[in-house]
């Protein structure tokens, strides 16, 4: 299992692995050093990498830590409606099964079941990719302004709620 790295700023573990942007991290990455992203104060940092060979392209692109989920919703956009499950959802968006066509860059307005006596999370997001996988959609405006559905991903991917998520 890997170790977890705890963000210098919160003191808190569950940093993830962020793709260099500067001159100072893409210098790091060749000292065995890895640029990471707090997922709760946003704090971006330098840490050792962690194991010997670097994760896939697409594991390093990653902002958010994703968590399965089997969840209803409904989105709406335009003039295309239609209904689905998330597959896995993190603060920065979700990937769903739906039959419905859509294209990349659309914009929709989901309604997310997270129970069923309470009302639906409701988002924004932009489409990213549609493939064989499903639906993949970012959230427009952050969900960590969603203090139901961040409660929520925080307590199914067992991450101590005791630190509140940045509300930018």
């Amino acid at each position: 299992m890997e170790r977890q790295v705890v963000c210098p700023q919160c003191r808190q573990d569950g940093a993830v692995p962020v793709p260099a942007r500067s001159p100072r991290e893409f210098v790091a990455s060749w000292l065995w050093m890895a640029p990471f992203q707090c997922q709760r104060c946003d704090h971006r940092f330098l840490a050792r990498r962690q194991g010997s060979t670097r994760g896939s392209p697409l594991t390093e692109r990653r902002e958010h830590l994703r968590i399965p989920v089997r969840l209803s919703l409904s989105f709406s956009g335009g003039r295309v409606r239609g209904e689905g499950i998330v597959l896995d959802m993190s603060v920065g968006g979700c990937i769903i099964q739906s039959e419905a066509h859509v294209r990349v860059d659309d914009i929709f307005y989901l309604e997310i079941i997270l129970a069923k006596d309470e009302p639906p999370v409701e988002a924004a997001a932009i489409v990213r990719s549609v493939s064989a996988r499903g639906i993949a959609f970012k959230f427009l405006r952050r969900a960590q302004e969603d203090k139901r559905l961040t409660t929520f991903l925080q307590t199914r991917s067992g991450s101590s709620p005791s630190v509140p998520l940045k509300v930018a």
